[in-house]
């Protein structure tokens, strides 16, 4: 049996089918949710952040920007926090990724002979974890507060699913900028410069009628805005046509735009 020298790189096909690209992600995505699994510590942020917003927008500010119909903010506001929470969680992609970087992994991935996208698809997939853990204590808490699905499970079933695929679709801007910046403090501040304009101007915590006019004009294309109405209608009974549309073409084009930036930036920093 031949043995090959220490120090090179092992043999690579020279080319890799789908088929095979997603069965290496599927077995990186699985080495990620391991070390979940082994380190459910790395779940606090995602876990509590939801709590955290609920709370303080249900019970602080719930009164105020209600009008007192606390029932009715409630039907407004946790599906806006659902979006608000995973759309947070993706951040912590991007800063993993830097940080493994620094030791040397991506060269190891580099030298073996799986496809070059699976690393970063897998660590994506991976998260999913994290969205999960996010989705099931808001559900939970929204409902020991009252809150109500008023549709059936496959449309509950639906509005997650959708949920999740926002965040993965949206996870690939951290994923690039995780690539392409090598500090993981700096790639947190970038995407949440990104988070917050688009999370609060946005018909997340208040209805469009009570915005600005040209505020008003942007939260009808702004993407958290077009998922928390779609997740609205699914939970509770409401129009889905239109926002799940736009909610597809601005997923769509992020995967489209990101995903080949991302891995350009991986190769020229696995390189």
């Amino acid at each position: 049996m031949s043995t090959q020298p220490l120090g090179t790189h092992a043999e690579l096909p020279s080319r890799i089918g789908l088929a095979q690209t997603a069965q290496h992600s599927l077995a990186l995505a699985g080495r990620g949710v391991t070390k979940f699994m082994k380190s459910p510590m790395q779940l606090v942020d995602v876990i509590l952040t939801p709590i955290i917003s609920l709370l303080m927008f249900i019970y602080l500010f719930g009164d105020a920007m209600s009008g007192g119909d606390t029932d009715g903010y409630l039907r407004l506001v946790v599906p806006g926090v659902m979006v608000m929470a995973v759309f947070q969680a993706s951040v912590g992609i991007g800063a993993s990724l830097c940080a493994d970087a620094s030791t040397g992994i991506f060269d190891r991935f580099r030298s073996m002979p799986i496809a070059r996208s699976s690393p970063l698809i897998g660590a994506v997939l991976a998260d999913v974890v994290r969205y999960v853990a996010c989705l099931a204590t808001l559900v939970v808490f929204a409902l020991v507060m009252g809150y109500r699905v008023e549709t059936g499970p496959v449309a509950t079933l639906a509005a997650l699913a959708l949920l999740i695929g926002f965040a993965l679709s949206f996870s690939w801007i951290s994923v690039y900028l995780g690539m392409l910046i090598k500090n993981p403090t700096s790639v947190q501040g970038l995407m949440t410069i990104l988070i917050l304009p688009l999370t609060f101007a946005s018909n997340v915590f208040i209805p469009r009628d009570g915005m600005a006019g040209w505020l008003q004009a942007w939260s009808d294309v702004n993407p958290v805005s077009l998922v928390a109405d779609t997740v609205r209608g699914l939970l509770g009974g409401g129009p889905v046509a239109g926002s799940l549309a736009g909610t597809f073409a601005w997923m769509a084009g992020v995967v489209v735009v990101f995903f080949p930036l991302a891995m350009r930036a991986y190769r020229k920093n696995a390189g």
